[in-house]
This record gives structure tokens, C-alpha cells and sequence, in this order.
């Protein structure tokens, strides 16, 4: 039997502690502890830059030294559980910036720990190391991912609906710190299989391997959909003036994500991974564009975009790592430094995301909650809709210029 469902247990806990730091961090920050939304952004870039070495050094020592597999494991799930209780039970301060910075490096560090080895040791938790093997437990991965998120997208508002206080923070990371401690238990086992770890990579390797082209369309991929992440929320609550539907209209965006990933697996092995991606990325541009032209109040007109652009994110989640990964399992490349380089790269998408466009929207006049002016509500408009709209487009025409394969084998 193979452990799939434990690879996508894995998963889940990772993604449900990946959400609250991109999604739920910026409004807990700005409403409970009183931050500008340009300090948070300054926060997070200067936070994705200690990551530019952290990366590619984690994945190094998961490829030096394999046989520490469940220690590696243990050690993310352990710093999970620890730095949630601790992040969202600060409090307003004259130290809480600091406090932030060394709880949000524990988070980060233990989040990437986590996700480099998933992902690079992809050959290892297949059935075997052949394409099609590799898509079958991506797709097993990235369904646990997504439940993760839809998990950490409702856990909040069900935590205040069973008595919690204000917006359900405290307890909400009390949750995430006990998933984690679950996890680590649950899922020990997939970690004790003999590792399959191929040649030291390097940058000529991995160029010649194809790779690195993967690795640029990802940065260029990741943007649109940081900025989005990023400012979903405000752009619910604040422009369409749906603060209850929030929290249902961002579960539904990744459920559609979640119930699309078997079908986008399906027409990859039947078409090839380049056509799939070339359908499903012009689905997420003409959902920025409707975006872009929605009314306040219009939730059945947002709610058709939330399924539309779940879906093109669920192309996205389960192709793109799948890629990367074959691509250096065929070269015989060593997978944890090259995801320790995947992971850096999104990070820093989401890092540039919100540091660019919080302390724009900030400069704008923007306050979330607030009764904003039409200006800073059409800057608003401009980062969740137009703005990615347009970096989307450009990773589409890169797309074009990836090789044409066969359909996975």
C-alpha cells in the first residue's frame, strides 16, 4: 500500500500553516496589533531575503543527509506547532515588531523545512520515478494541499461561531499548533524510506536539464497569484462590501482549486502537462478581468470568478512542481537543493507582492475597514485585478516558449 494519504496529510498541515501567513497575517497585523499594511510588507521582503540563503541551504542538507529524513520532518512539524500559539497571540506593544520578527523567522524556517523536503523528495514517496508515478502523487500532494487551505480559510469564522473571542486569532493558532503535533505523529512513516537522491546540482546542470526555465515561469506564475492572496480579503471586505461572505467566497475559490485537480491530472497525462497549463492560464486572466470590473456588492459575479480562477490555481499547483520534478528526476539532479531553489522563488513572489503593493495601497490612502475614498478603493481595484492580470499575461507567452512532450508515460 502506498502512503499517498499520509504524503497528503503532510500536505494539508503544511498549506493550512502556509494561508495564515499570506492571507490572515496583513489583517491580523493591521487590525489587532495596530501595524501600517507598508510595514508588514517591508516585514515580509526583509523576511524572504534571509530566505535567499536559508532556501538553498535546507535543501542542501535534505540532500547531505537523506537518512535524517524524520528528523527533518519532526523539525518542521515541531516549529509549526510552536510558532503559531506564538504569533497570533501577540499583542499591541512597544516590542511586538521584534517579538513578530523572530516568530515569523521560526515560521518561515520551519515552513520551508517542511515544504523542501515534500516536495524534493518527490521520487522517494512515489511508487517510482517514472512521470506518470510522479503526476499521481503530485496530484495525492496538491489535493492535500488545497484541503489545507480550505481548512485554514474557515477555521477562523467556525472557531468565533463556537464561542471564541473577536476574530478567533488566539484560538485559531492553538489549532494550527495541534494539527501540526498530530501530523508529526500521523505521518512519521513516509519519511522512513530509503531516500533517492541523484547528482549535486548545479547551475549548468540545471539549465541543461530544462529546469531553470520551470523555475523562472513559477516566479512569473506566482506573482499574479501572490498579489491576489495577498489582497483578497481587503478586496472582498473593503470593494465589494461583503465582509460575512468573506470567509465562504475564499473557501469556495479553493474548493473549486481542490475539485480540480483530478480532472487537470486527467487531461495532462492525456495531452501533456505544456497544452494543460496553455488552457487553464488564460482561465486565470479572464478572471482578473471580470475582477477588474465588478461592482460593490455583486457576490454571485465574484463567486463565478472564485471558480474560474480555483481552477486555473489548481493547473498551476499540481503541474508546475510535477514539471520541475521530472524534469530533475530525468537528469538524475538531486531534488532537495532544487526545490530548496522552487521555494525560495514563490517566496519571494509573495514576499514582492506584498511589499510593493501594501505600501502602495497605504501611500493611497487605503485603510482596511475603513471608509476609504473612491481613490484608494480603484488602487485596490488596480493591485487584486488589473495589476495580475497583466503579470499573468506574461507567464503565459513564457509558457509558450516551453519544450512541446508527450503526454506523461
Amino acid at each position: 500500500m502506498t502512503q499517498h494519504p499520509k504524503v497528503s496529510l503532510y500536505a494539508l498541515m503544511l498549506a493550512s500553516a502556509g494561508i495564515p501567513l499570506y492571507i490572515h497575517l496583513p489583517q491580523f497585523a493591521a487590525t489587532n496589533l495596530g501595524l501600517g499594511l507598508g510595514t508588514v510588507g517591508a516585514l515580509l521582503l526583509v523576511i524572504r531575503a534571509f530566505d535567499l540563503v536559508q532556501d538553498p541551504l535546507i535543501g542542501w542538507a535534505v540532500d547531505r543527509w537523506p537518512k535524517r529524513q524524520p528528523l527533518f520532518g519532526l523539525l518542521a512539524a515541531l516549529g509549526l506547532a510552536a510558532g503559531f500559539p506564538l504569533l497570533f497571540g501577540l499583542q499591541q506593544g512597544p516590542n511586538v515588531l521584534v517579538k513578530m520578527v523572530f516568530i515569523l523567522t521560526l515560521l518561515f524556517s520551519a515552513y520551508s523545512l517542511g515544504m523542501i523536503l515534500l516536495y524534493g523528495r518527490s521520487a522517494t514517496l512515489a511508487v517510482s520515478g517514472k512521470p506518470r508515478d510522479l503526476m499521481t502523487l503530485a496530484a495525492f500532494r496538491e489535493s492535500g494541499m488545497l484541503m489545507g487551505v480550505i481548512l485554514a480559510a474557515v477555521a477562523p469564522a467556525l472557531l468565533v461561531g463556537l464561542g471564541a473571542s473577536g476574530q478567533g486569532y488566539a484560538e485559531f493558532g492553538l489549532f494550527l499548533g495541534g494539527l501540526a503535533l498530530a501530523t508529526a505523529l500521523l505521518t512519521r512513516q513516509i519519511w522512513l524510506r530509503s531516500a533517492v537522491v541523484g547528482r549535486s546540482l548545479s547551475f549548468a546542470n540545471l539549465w541543461h536539464s530544462g529546469a531553470s526555465n520551470l523555475i523562472i515561469l513559477a516566479v512569473l506564475n506566482s506573482l499574479p497569484v501572490a498579489l491576489t492572496s495577498t489582497l483578497f480579503l481587503f478586496y472582498v471586505q473593503d470593494f465589494l462590501a461583503l465582509p460575512r461572505l468573506a470567509g465562504p467566497l475564499l473557501v469556495l475559490f479553493f474548493f473549486s482549486a481542490g475539485v480540480s485537480v483530478p480532472l487537470w491530472t486527467l487531461v495532462s497525462q492525456r495531452i501533456g502537462a505544456k497544452p494543460t497549463l496553455l488552457i487553464a492560464m488564460p482561465l486565470a486572466i479572464a478572471s482578473f478581468v471580470g475582477a477588474a470590473f465588478l461592482e460593490p456588492g455583486n457576490a454571485f459575479g465574484f463567486a463565478l470568478i472564485c471558480l474560474t480562477s480555483g481552477a486555473a490555481l489548481g493547473a498551476d499547483m499540481l503541474l508546475l512542481p510535477a514539471l520541475f520534478s521530472i524534469a530533475l528526476t530525468k537528469a538524475g539532479l538531486s531534488a532537495g537543493t532544487g526545490f530548496g531553489i522552487w521555494s525560495f522563488a514563490g517566496k519571494l513572489a509573495l514576499a514582492l507582492a506584498a511589499a510593493i503593493a501594501l505600501p502602495l495601497l497605504e501611500a493611497r490612502g487605503f485603510t482596511p475597514g475603513a471608509n476609504n475614498t473612491p481613490a484608494a478603493l480603484a488602487a485596490l481595484v488596480t493591485a487584486y485585478a488589473i495589476l495580475p492580470c497583466l503579470l499573468k499575461t506574461v507567464a503565459l507567452c513564457y509558457a509558450l516558449r516551453l519544450p512541446n512532450e508527450s503526454p506523461p508515460s
